[in-house]
């Protein structure tokens, strides 16, 4: 199905994948022609991963308070001159990690394979994730190039990105229980967590599992520079997550840039309700993703 937004049109539906034969769905946002002409013969892309725990949440939206707030992150990147593919993956209800990893690198590939009918740089493709979806675009970022967690469903496209920006990531699933601040709403460690739907198990109970679903593991020299951003006063994933994967793409010469908005909760939620917090984080998107996109 295609419609229209202010900043271009939008193919809805399209099937990318088909894991188990249940297909899987992205809406592409294409910029409108004066958006795209300006941004030369071939234009940079973001695919985006939703949030929700891994067990709930739809592609094209970045949580029910976000949405809410009506600043339209994704339209702004497409009336920036982005192409954005906003990807479904299987939900932990569904299937247990790497499956959500392999559909994420399925999406890029996708896009890869289809760059040149959609106007696309295949190397300015950048992944963009909130909560899950971040964390799952921090694996893309730190294994899309590599053999390792790859799917059987790989066509030889690489699934690498340009960058990566990730709000609010789990980055490190063992250790993200102890970092809970006082008055978390969920914690990584508790019996039935959004974590242990993902693995299969508790953390603590298979941290071998745990490591494997971690980008934190992932970290080398060379990972393409990352921005992280985050509230510190994440009731549901901590700060410290992103503080942690920082702390370690720099220790490897990896570039990385770390913004933690103060007084902010998961999705941005300010305790007057206001939207600023989200509105620093989509700026500081946008200028990361345009600086480097620049050809």
């Amino acid at each position: 199905m295609e419609s229209t937004t202010t900043a271009g049109r939008v193919l809805r539906g399209i099937e990318f994948a088909r894991p188990g034969g249940a297909a899987l769905l992205l809406d592409l946002y294409l910029p409108a022609p004066a958006a795209a002409a300006g941004s030369g013969s071939r234009l940079p892309a973001v695919v985006h991963f939703h949030g929700g725990g891994w067990r709930t949440g739809e592609r094209s939206s970045l949580g029910p308070t976000v949405d809410g707030f009506g600043l339209s992150p994704i339209e702004q990147l497409v009336a920036a001159g982005f192409v954005v593919a906003s990807a479904d993956y299987r939900l932990s209800g569904t299937a247990t990690f790497p499956a959500q990893l392999h559909d994420a690198k399925a999406a890029v590939r996708w896009l890869r394979d289809h760059a040149a009918e959609h106007m696309v740089d295949p190397d300015r493709i950048f992944a963009w994730g909130d909560s899950a979806g971040g964390h799952l675009a921090s694996l893309v970022g730190l294994t899309g190039g590599s053999p390792e967690l790859s799917d059987d469903g790989a066509t030889g496209t690489v699934a690498s990105v340009a960058g990566v920006v990730a709000w609010y990531p789990p980055t490190d699933l063992l250790g993200m229980g102890s970092q809970a601040l006082p008055d978390a709403v969920a914690r990584a460690d508790d019996p039935g967590s959004r974590e242990a739907l993902l693995i299969g198990a508790q953390p603590a109970d298979a941290p071998d599992l745990a490591r494997a679903a971690s980008p934190l593991a992932y970290v080398h020299a060379g990972a393409p520079p990352f921005l992280l951003i985050h509230g510190t006063a994440d009731r549901f994933v901590p700060a410290a997550q992103s503080a942690g994967l920082a702390a370690a793409l720099e220790g490897a010469g990896s570039a990385v840039e770390l913004l933690l908005i103060e007084d902010a909760d998961h999705m941005w939620s300010l305790p007057d309700g206001g939207t600023e917090a989200a509105e620093q984080a989509t700026t500081a998107t946008l200028d990361f993703l345009r600086r480097h996109a620049r050809p």
